[in-house]
């Protein structure tokens, strides 16, 4: 009986040894447990840092996808009807703000004390341009101008099929910008003024005139398509370049043609006063002057 007491104690004795080395404590795991807790560390790190870069994939994606891919960051698959809405209160505010000066002008009427000067015009079309592009940019990309909007569609940064609206909305605006100028000055601003209608002054033939206002509009289209497409150029000072160059173009060829640098600009005042002299070099000289300045800058400066 002890014999068989002390054989049992035995195996007891041997088997809680056999139960303390099978097991290691949990605060001290063996190395392949180590091994095992690094690299799921290791791999919980990894997986941290790809969720990250593909959060941040993402939200690139969708910042490219919610860019404009129009004039001051519009977007040209927006719906059309508002942003030919804006092309037309762009138009009419450029035409009215620009004509009502130049009117204003030519009458030799004071305001605050002094008539207006030339400078006064060229500075009312160059800062109304700025505030129209200010205002409305965003929506339609502020063209108020044929010469814009042709120059980006032929070079594939505005879609053709909304042109049609574009060319209309301008043409309408203008006129109703004339009309608002009529309304300010009364019969002298359209007998005596012609609404501030562009014509080639005395002793300037139409090829000239013509010419420079190919030039003119170049200089305006250029520097459009230049900060208000390129995302190198800083978008703030987008709607003060196109001002600055708008008036800088009436400046040059305001003794000359008038400055029109923009066909319903011209086509707008000439169809309320009801004279069309030399309409067409108003038409032509301004959109290939815009075509020459869009096709320019895209296939030697526009970036990649």
């Amino acid at each position: 009986m002890g014999r068989e007491r002390d054989i049992r104690d035995e195996e007891l004795r041997r088997q809680a040894e056999a139960g303390r080395t099978a097991g290691p404590p949990v605060d001290d795991p063996s190395p392949s447990a180590r091994r095992g807790g690094t690299e799921g560390a290791v791999g919980q790190g990894i997986n941290r840092e790809n969720m990250r870069r593909a959060a941040k994939e993402g939200l690139i994606k969708r910042e490219e996808e919610l860019k404009g891919d129009g004039l001051y960051g519009s977007s040209t698959s927006d719906p059309i009807l508002p942003a030919a809405l804006a092309e037309l209160v762009g138009t009419f505010i450029l035409v009215f703000g620009g004509t009502a000066v130049a009117v204003g002008a030519i009458l030799n009427l004071p305001t605050a004390g002094a008539a207006y000067d030339s400078l006064a015009v060229a500075l009312a079309f160059g800062l109304a341009l700025a505030a129209v592009a200010a205002a409305i940019g965003h929506v339609s990309g502020g063209h108020v101008n044929p010469a814009v909007t042709l120059g980006l569609a032929a070079t594939g940064k505005f879609p053709w099929k909304s042109v049609p609206y574009y060319l209309g909305a301008q043409l309408l605006g203008a006129i109703l910008g004339a009309l608002g100028t009529w309304l300010a000055f009364g019969g002298p601003g359209r007998v005596e003024a012609k609404l501030a209608a562009t014509y080639p002054a005395q002793g300037v033939g139409d090829l000239q005139a013509f010419l420079l206002e190919i030039l003119i509009t170049f200089i305006l289209v250029f520097v459009v398509i230049s900060v208000a497409t390129d995302d190198r150029a800083p978008a703030p000072i987008a709607p003060i370049a196109v001002g600055f160059a708008l008036a800088v173009g009436v400046f040059i060829a305001g003794p000359v043609t008038g400055g029109a640098v923009n066909p319903v600009r011209a086509l707008g005042p000439m169809l309320v006063a009801g004279d069309l002299t030399s309409a067409w070099l108003y038409i032509l000289g301004p959109i290939i002057g815009g075509l020459l300045a869009a096709f320019l800058y895209d296939r030697t400066m526009a970036q990649n």
